[in-house]
């Protein structure tokens, strides 16, 4: 039988808990970029033959000559069009981008950037994992956060407890490692 104070114990965050403030999240946030990076750059290249990326640097800088002269390139359909956009393309820039993320924040409730500075995302009620459902709530509460300028994520820096909108819509919180 378990003791009972233990669990009861753990189910409150503890009082002298430190959240983790805005520039420190910022610096994760740079090392996950920066792996990520290192990861995926190398998987993209390998996913194309050299004559894509010469024909993709050509129009590129085509491109940049079109923009400076006032023109207004289509570097999407280009970039499609040269054959950068293909199902293999998706699983290499969203669809691992998106399974790692989720599965560093279920089994370590943190990113490695977020290792790295010594936080971990919680549940702000209880200070325990959270949940599955909120982890999604997080993600997708990414979207809120960036779209008006990336004012949800600068509000980590004036919130009491360092939240962003995503945090607050989730019911999460990013705090130091113990």
């Amino acid at each position: 039988m378990e003791n009972s104070s233990s669990s009861s114990a753990e189910a409150a965050p503890p009082s002298t808990v430190e959240y983790v403030g805005f520039w420190r999240r910022f610096l994760a946030f740079v090392i996950d970029s920066l792996i990520v990076l290192v990861v995926l750059v190398p998987l993209a290249y390998f996913a194309h033959k050299a004559g894509d990326w010469a024909r993709l640097g050509e129009y590129m800088r085509h491109a940049m000559e079109q923009a400076a002269a006032g023109e207004h390139p289509d570097v999407a359909g280009s970039v499609s069009a040269l054959g950068f956009s293909g199902p293999l393309d998706v699983l290499i820039q969203i669809v691992l981008p998106i399974a790692a993320l989720f599965l560093f924040w279920k089994y370590r409730s943190a990113t490695p950037g977020k290792m790295a500075v010594g936080a971990k995302i919680v549940d702000a009620k209880s200070g325990k994992e959270p949940s599955n459902w909120q982890l999604l709530i997080r993600f997708l509460g990414y979207f809120i956060s960036i779209v008006p300028l990336g004012l949800g994520f600068l509000w980590i820096a004036f919130d009491r407890k360092k939240r962003g909108w995503h945090d607050l819509i989730a019911g999460t919180v990013v705090i130091y490692e113990d």
